[in-house]
């Protein structure tokens, strides 16, 4: 474990990843700081490798059961009986986030918001645009959003490693958290009047993202002041999540 990590800290800025490939990658790059390894008990060839990995890193290794392992990496048929806690090191909650804001009042902030994207390649490639763009945060909730792991780092070419996610527990909750802070809240959707290029950009604010095919949830829409789409003249009738929140992440960075 991270010497200046509590254990209870891990949830929030730790990215868990799993099988053999992932786990020995992260522990071989100099790079990355590994907070912990946990392996299956008397899981062969491949806990043998990773926990000689980790020893030799000075990493801490914790053993226990096959099952309690599929638990934690959410995905016993692939995990190889091996997750490593990753060390994001601009990762952090929502809400240590909103208490920095809260002593200074004249930090501007520009965040997205994701809500319902299941898939991991899509909020891979979001979390890699929107940090390509110098967004300030992207709250990513733990409930109803693809979970921030392998397919996502592999998705983000390993930007999710340095990228400033915020984490909740729900997309609503964080919208409300977040119009109590005095964020405008606007929604993207194909069908709003209100092109992205025309909207106003105040200095909190904060775009909320739907699923790839429900779009945002009632609960989350409701909370949207206003409404943005990007325009598209030649007729499509939709885009890709996430090349429309590729696009909202450089129109925010092309205006300062």
């Amino acid at each position: 474990m991270s010497p200046s990590m509590e254990p209870g800290q891990r949830r929030d800025r730790c990215i868990t990843v799993y099988g053999r490939r992932a786990v020995l990658e992260a522990l071989r790059d100099p790079k990355l700081e590994v907070a912990g390894v946990t392996i299956a008990e008397m899981g062969g060839a491949v806990t043998s490798e990773v926990k000689k990995s980790a020893t030799e890193r000075g990493v801490d290794v914790r053993e226990t059961s096959a099952h309690r392992v599929s638990l934690i990496s959410g995905n016993g048929r692939q995990d190889q009986g091996v997750v490593a806690d990753v060390v994001a090191p601009e990762m952090g909650a929502l809400t240590d986030r909103l208490e920095e804001l809260t002593r200074d009042p004249s930090r501007k902030q520009r965040l997205l918001v994701v809500d319902g994207v299941t898939t991991p390649g899509n909020l891979g490639l979001i979390i890699r645009s929107a940090t390509a763009a110098g967004i300030d945060g992207i709250v990513v909730p733990r409930r109803g959003t693809a979970a921030i792991g392998p397919q996502v780092v592999k998705a983000s070419a390993g930007t999710a490693f340095s990228s400033p996610i915020l984490r909740t527990s729900d997309a609503p909750g964080a919208l409300s958290e977040l119009t109590d802070a005095g964020f405008a809240i606007v929604g993207l959707d194909a069908g709003a009047p209100t092109s992205l290029w025309e909207i106003e950009l105040p200095d909190r604010i904060a775009f909320l993202v739907g699923g790839e095919h429900e779009g945002a949830s009632e609960q989350s829409a409701a909370f949207a002041h206003s409404w943005t789409s990007v325009p598209m003249p030649g007729g499509v009738e939709s885009l890709n999540v996430a090349c429309a929140t590729t696009l909202v992440a450089f129109e925010i960075a092309r205006r300062g």
